[in-house]
């Protein structure tokens, strides 16, 4: 079914780093919010990494914790024909634009949360983005063997490095 990705990006002057998944689950679209899934660990890993607890498993209250810590946060597809939530099954993928929030911030990294995320975005959105993708393992639950392994939260320590470098 071919789907349209459900909200605008979250964002603000403040930004140093975006954070982009593949495409919102039905589960995160019915939450409204990023890495909505109860089973998904990528708000309590981001705490982690930022050495915070982890925000309310709630719109407003992730919106918050991501802009707080000056992350940007969207997704790599625009629309996209998909099974459930499931990138294996993702069809006629169609990039969104990130120039204009790039320019608009003082973004210097962005992120991508699994391998699909990765390569969408190299694929369909580096050059008008101007930068490439930095792969960060998947938070979702399909992921668990690879985030029980050693290195899992190192890779993700990544982005308090980058948000420590932009900040001094």
């Amino acid at each position: 079914m071919r789907l349209i990705h459900p909200w605008p990006p979250l964002y603000d002057e403040g930004s140093r780093i975006l954070i982009l998944g593949t495409f919102p689950s039905p589960q995160s679209r019915r939450m409204g919010f990023p890495y909505g899934h109860p089973q998904n660990i990528f708000w309590p890993t981001l705490a982690e990494v930022l050495g915070q607890p982890p925000p309310a498993r709630e719109a407003t209250a992730v919106q918050a914790f991501a802009l707080e810590n000056r992350i940007a946060m969207w997704d790599v597809l625009h629309a996209c024909d998909i099974d459930g939530a499931s990138d294996a099954s993702i069809k006629n993928p169609e990039g969104n634009l990130f120039a204009p929030i790039l320019r608009q911030t003082k973004i210097k990294k962005i992120f991508t949360t699994g391998k699909t995320a990765t390569n969408l975005f190299n694929q369909l959105c580096a050059k008008e983005a101007g930068m490439t993708a930095i792969y960060l393992p998947s938070t979702s639950p399909a992921n668990r063997a690879a985030q029980a392994k050693a290195g899992f939260l190192e890779q993700w320590r990544l982005i308090a490095q980058a948000l420590h470098d932009e900040t001094g």
